[in-house]
């Protein structure tokens, strides 16, 4: 089964070209100029296993549109197509969920080496489907961190950076290993990123004290995780 990309691109000229090199490189391309078109099947038919969303689009921007589909779809992987090489651009994007961005105009075959790792990472390799962790349960199968109090909905970078860190446990994990093995890069966006995930982790966990991820200034984290 060939693997479906949603595109978001208003460019008719590099829309074009992108769908067309994409489809080459075998996946299944459905191409929306208007991302108000999208707006509708995102709580119906919604095919897709990932979304590749031009940040700079008329009536709707790309960051509006991966709000709606982060809503209804928490754990939809996206990546950013952005003409702007502004900082606050990338981080509006990181902290939307996107799992990764690459500047425009892009090298195509970097684009598919990207949209590949994401795809990667959407199937983390796990033999457990349920995983105690504390006073949580952990369904990878469904991305759901499950507590007496509630359900958390985990998104695929979420759930992937946790089954690193319990990966881990126990022991103390630097920064430049998470990101080489997770973002396969380590620039100054990327690492905001993990700061921003390794936060949301630990407020998913705020009900249970005995897990205890801690910061080491300069090197990464030291992870406590009760498990059986």
């Amino acid at each position: 089964m060939k693997t479906k990309i949603l595109l978001a691109e208003d460019d008719p000229d590099f829309g074009m070209i992108l769908k067309q090199y994409l489809e080459l490189e075998d996946f299944e391309v459905t191409w929306f100029q208007n991302p108000e078109d999208i707006v509708p099947i995102v709580t119906s038919d919604f095919p897709f296993h990932i979304g590749i969303l031009d940040v700079m689009m008329p009536n709707m921007d790309g960051f509006s549109l991966a709000k709606i589909i982060v809503k209804e779809r928490s754990s939809f992987p996206l990546l950013f197509l952005t003409a702007k090489n502004q900082k606050i651009d990338r981080l509006t994007g990181l902290k939307i969920g996107a799992d990764d961005y690459i500047p425009k105009p892009c090298d195509p075959e970097e684009l598919v080496l990207r949209i590949k790792n994401i795809l990667k990472r959407t199937l983390p390799a796990v033999t457990e489907t349920h995983i105690r962790i504390g006073q949580y349960q952990l369904d990878t199968q469904k991305l759901q961190l499950s507590h007496p109090d509630g359900n958390v909905r985990l998104t695929v970078r979420e759930q992937e950076l946790l089954l690193y860190l319990l990966k881990h446990n126990h022991s103390m994990i630097t920064r430049d290993n998470i990101l080489d093995h997770l973002w396969e890069t380590n620039d100054y966006f990327t690492g905001r990123s993990l700061d921003v995930f390794i936060s949301r982790i630990r407020k998913y966990f705020s009900h249970d004290p005995e897990v205890k991820i801690q910061s080491l200034r300069g090197i990464g984290f030291e992870v406590d995780f009760p498990t059986g």
